[in-house]
């Protein structure tokens, strides 16, 4: 039986940065020199010009809510000990969006455009409101 855990990503030497960051409680975004655009998820060209000049910048952290799903089933470790739990995309203040979990929040009180602040757990950025 595998003990791996689906909840952490593999890093490889181009993310590493990334994770690392998040580790330490930074939300890194890449940043293209050559359009100047942020992007996420984290690659190494830039999705809307293909330029692979890109640097990691830190993120402010804020968000707001663009959409989400209640989870009440998930038969993966650890996300069976979770459910329910809030899957979200959320709109990074620097323009992106990203996929995430909403945290210390009642599901019923999520309403779209909800401002949010980037956390951590486990090295994992999740997001929770503001308030």
């Amino acid at each position: 039986m595998s003990t791996a855990r689906h909840d952490v990503p593999e890093t490889d030497a181009f993310t590493r940065a990334y994770w690392d960051a998040a580790a330490g409680g930074t939300l890194l975004l890449r940043h293209c020199r050559a359009c100047d655009r942020p992007h996420h998820y984290p690659r190494e060209f830039c999705p809307h010009c293909w330029s692979e000049d890109g640097e990691w910048r830190p993120a402010s952290g804020r968000a707001e809510l663009y959409t989400w799903s209640v989870v009440h089933r998930n038969d993966l470790p650890p996300f069976g000990e979770r459910v329910p739990y809030v899957a979200a995309v959320v709109r990074l203040a620097e323009g992106p969006r990203m996929m995430t979990e909403v945290v210390d929040c009642a599901a019923t009180d999520l309403r779209p455009g909800m401002d949010l602040r980037v956390g951590f757990r486990d090295g994992i950025p999740v997001f929770h409101p503001t308030d």
